[in-house]
């Protein structure tokens, strides 16, 4: 009967478990647990691969649906948005705890422990993500990676109800009931276990003590004796005590002996020093004057880290490293975990316009009239026999408005035979803007420049794609037109320095102007480049309107960027000079010449943010009809300009000014001499091409884009290329539905003489809630801005203003001095104390 029953229940409990396998719900329950500790596991990584990427993919999280987006998250989007959600908008590097709930929750499932178990563990992992949180978020509420918005926020609630030291008192009463109620500790556990540790360190201390009083480190062979008959040969009892304390981790130098033995049968006794290995088992004898060698050439190379034992004290001789070794290691170890800064982070998605937005003109290429050609070339030598003149050779290159013949003379016929007969060919020619190059430079042949009948309009979308912009490595590169043998012009801006443009009414400069800025929008990132235009006829640049936060820079209190009012253009002038003497002294910290190797420091780290170091970008001032603003102006433009002209060139503030006419009143001798790269259209008469150029030429142009370009050496002919107002239209449209920065980038305050302390708010009744609060930042930093105070209060640059003026009203900061920081009364913060305490007696 008892086997029977036996077999009965073991077979009840086999056909029991095969039918609890083959139960559909129970396949389901056992998946979905293996796939709660899957997704437990999946998490973790996420959220530590966010801890050290989530900087990187910040950018990204808003594409999450777009598959061509990439993250550096280990986990991909998913894992870089949960990251986002749960540790930055959530409760910080605690939100660790849920993964372990995860896992916990589907490993206790799978192997049926306890419901009520799985609860306390989810109870409590709970409870300690909560605390953490608010203690992360309260001592390290400068990254919210560690606390999370929940833990700054609920501390933020607590101080503004209990204060910063309530905060305190209460994070450590919850810290304290949590170990109470979770870890349950009695005040005799706690003496117990206190007793416990202070006994045991006693007595490793005695053991310590005691094992070092018993060895006897002064051996007959590494210390020399007055009797030689100590002079005994190494024991095996000293290899045992040797052995001993290797085992307990203590290591013995002896010092070199300088005695000498005493001679034995002639001979000199082996002198032998111990040195300890405390992962050898045995001791290692080496020779003694092997280690005095060794010992003398350490001492001769490096004195860092020399311990030398004496019998009370160790002394430690390090020797000094180098602070700016020092910083370069902190820089090479910041780009290895970070990577090189990158300054177009920001606007990372930041798409640049395409070609096709600029408009293909149908006679675009270039048309090659054989029988023009022909005709031309007929009348040229025609015309040059009549005057007994013979050719040896003639070569025509078409160019898109302009033909280039160029004549190779026979020998004896003189250069300027053929340059004074410049008004006989164009009558034979009966073209106009015939112009003679006599010799062309590097070639030995005589040009003479023929417009052709039917010129070809240069548009500017085949000069932005021509692979000569395309892969042009420059710091701004500009494609001003196609030359007379239809290649590409490009230059660098930063390389003229400043561009003067000139011509009469009518002939071009405006749209040269838009193709300028075309070309560096098309190359530079809005990042790296910003433009000041000053506009006086209002209607040329105010397409530009649109993209005032990505490229365009402006003053502070300025409404719009681009500048009509000749009256605003002093302020931005004066205020240029501001920033440039702020970036050169910024060049002096850095120890660099240029812009070019500071921006290039800065990337890789070695300048440090939190002293005032920031990634400078380029900036374009373009100034339309800058004759009007001489005339309404006068001395309050020229001054600042020739400033810029003299002194911008090295940190990345360049000029392009456009006018008619650069006569004498206009532009200066010393703003003239600081614009060696000039451009110009067609003028009337020779001597607007003297005063342009320097030299003939610009009053033989054919007009309607024709131009000539010199950066102080040759001329070189170019048709700018066109580009149309639909085309600026597309284009900043384009630009200007992206996402962009906050503001225009703002250049620095700048106050005339009218400015002052006239406006300042005196009354305390009216001043800011947090005038007290700016008045610790600016005492603090001992550096009176404004800028000091958007960056640490988080205020806009108005309110800021206002909190300067009345800190200089209260006596607390100095008066405007310029380019100069303002200059701060108040020594510290005890005195500014004493000077509110005086203050409120007072009222």
């Amino acid at each position: 009967m008892k086997k029977e029953s036996k077999t009965k229940k073991t077979t009840t409990t086999q056909s029991d478990k095969t039918n609890k396998s083959a139960n559909p719900l129970f396949n389901i329950k056992f998946l979905f647990l293996i796939l709660v500790v899957i997704a437990g596991i999946a998490l973790t990584i996420g959220l530590f691969s966010y801890l050290f990427t989530g900087v990187e993919d910040q950018s990204n999280l808003d594409a999450l649906g777009d598959r061509t987006a990439a993250v550096a998250n280990t986990t991909g989007k998913i894992g870089a948005y949960f990251g986002h959600l749960l540790i930055y908008s959530g409760f910080g590097v605690s939100a660790l705890f849920l993964c372990k709930i995860l896992i916990h929750a589907g490993i206790y499932g799978l192997f049926g422990i306890n419901r009520t178990r799985i609860k306390n563990v989810i109870f409590w992992d709970l409870t300690s993500m909560v605390l953490l949180s608010l203690t992360l978020g309260f001592f390290g509420s400068k990254n919210l990676i560690l606390g999370g918005i929940v833990g700054y926020e609920m501390n933020l609630y607590f101080v503004d109800y209990i204060g910063t030291v309530g905060t305190i008192l209460l994070i450590i009463f919850l810290v304290i009931v949590f170990i109470v109620f979770r870890f349950k500790p009695s005040p005799e556990k706690i003496k117990a276990n206190l007793e416990s540790i202070k006994n045991s360190v006693n007595k490793t201390i005695e053991k310590s003590k005691k094992e070092i009083t018993d060895f006897n480190i002064d051996t007959p062979e590494s210390v020399p004796t007055k009797s030689p008959e100590n002079s005994t040969p190494v024991k095996e009892e000293h290899t045992d005590n040797l052995e001993k304390l290797i085992t307990d981790n203590l290591i013995i130098e002896n010092a070199t002996e300088t005695q000498s033995q005493p001679e034995s049968q002639g001979e000199t006794a082996p002198k032998h020093s111990f040195t300890m290995d405390p992962k050898a088992v045995k001791p290692t004898i080496e020779h003694s004057s092997e280690l005095s060698l060794k010992n003398k050439k350490q001492e001769e190379d490096s004195f860092e880290g020399m311990i030398l034992d004496t019998p009370n004290d160790n002394f430690v001789i390090e020797a000094a490293k180098d602070e700016e070794v020092l910083e370069e290691n902190l820089a090479a170890k910041l780009v290895q975990d970070f990577g090189e800064f990158d300054p177009t982070l920001e606007l990372s998605k930041y798409q640049f316009p395409s070609i096709d937005i600029l408009k293909e003109y149908g006679n675009s290429g270039i048309t090659i009239d054989q029988e023009e050609l022909e005709e031309n070339k007929n009348n040229i030598v025609e015309t040059l026999k009549n005057y007994k003149i013979d050719i040896a050779q003639i070569k025509a290159t078409v160019g898109p408005t302009v033909t280039l013949y160029e004549i190779i003379p026979e020998a004896g016929v003189r250069i300027s035979k053929i340059k004074n007969l410049e008004d006989d060919i164009a009558l034979s020619l009966a073209a106009l803007g015939i112009r003679i190059i006599a010799p062309i430079p590097g070639r030995g042949t005589i040009g003479i420049e023929v417009p052709n009948t039917k010129p070809s309009i240069v548009s500017m979308k085949s000069v932005i794609a021509s692979p000569k912009f395309q892969n042009a490595e420059m710091e701004l590169p500009v494609a001003l037109g196609k030359t007379i043998s239809n290649e590409t012009f490009v230059v660098d801006l930063a390389k003229m320095p400043h561009l003067l443009m000139a011509g009469a009414t009518g002939q071009g400069k405006s749209v040269g102007l838009n193709a300028l800025l075309t070309s560096l929008l098309y190359k530079k990132h809005p990042a790296e480049v910003k433009f000041v235009l000053v506009d006086p006829k209002k209607v040329e640049l105010t397409l530009f309107n649109k993209i005032e936060r990505h490229y365009l820079a402006k003053l502070p209190d300025s409404e719009d960027a681009i500048i009509t009012d000749n009256t605003k253009v002093i302020n931005t002038l004066n205020s240029l000079c501001i920033e440039m003497d702020n970036r050169y002294s910024l060049l002096k910290d850095a120890m660099v010449r240029n812009i070019k190797e500071y921006n290039e420091k800065f990337k890789q780290r070695k300048l440090n943010p939190e002293q005032g170091h920031r990634f400078l970008p380029y900036i374009v001032l373009v100034i339309d009809e800058f004759a009007d603003l001489i005339m309404t102006a006068g001395k309050e433009v020229e001054t600042p300009i020739a400033r810029l002209a003299q002194l911008a060139r090295a940190i990345g503030i360049h000029l392009i000014i456009a006018t008619q006419r650069p006569s004498v009143n206009v532009i200066t001798g010393i703003i003239k001499a600081n614009f060696p790269a000039r451009v110009a259209f067609r003028v009337t008469s020779k001597i607007d091409s003297r005063t342009i150029l320097d030299g003939q030429g610009a009053d033989q142009l054919i007009g309607r884009g024709d131009m000539l370009y010199t950066q102080g050496n040759d001329l070189v002919r170019v048709q700018c290329a066109f580009v149309d107002t639909p085309e600026v239209e597309k284009l900043t449209e384009y630009i200007g539905s992206q996402k962009a920065y906050p503001s225009a980038y703002l250049l620095p305050e700048y106050v005339g003489e009218d400015g002052g302390a006239s406006n300042l708010d005196v009354d305390i009744s009216e001043r800011d809630a947090l005038f007290k609060q700016a008045a610790e930042v600016i005492v603090i930093a001992q550096q009176g801005s404004a800028s000091l105070l958007q960056r640490k209060l988080k205020l806009g640059y108005n309110r800021a203003g206002r909190l300067i003026d009345q800190l200089e009203a209260a006596g607390i900061v100095g008066p405007f001095e310029g380019s100069k920081a303002r200059s701060v009364l108040i020594p510290d913060i005890l005195a500014l104390e004493q000077f509110f305490r005086a203050e409120e007696e007072n009222m």
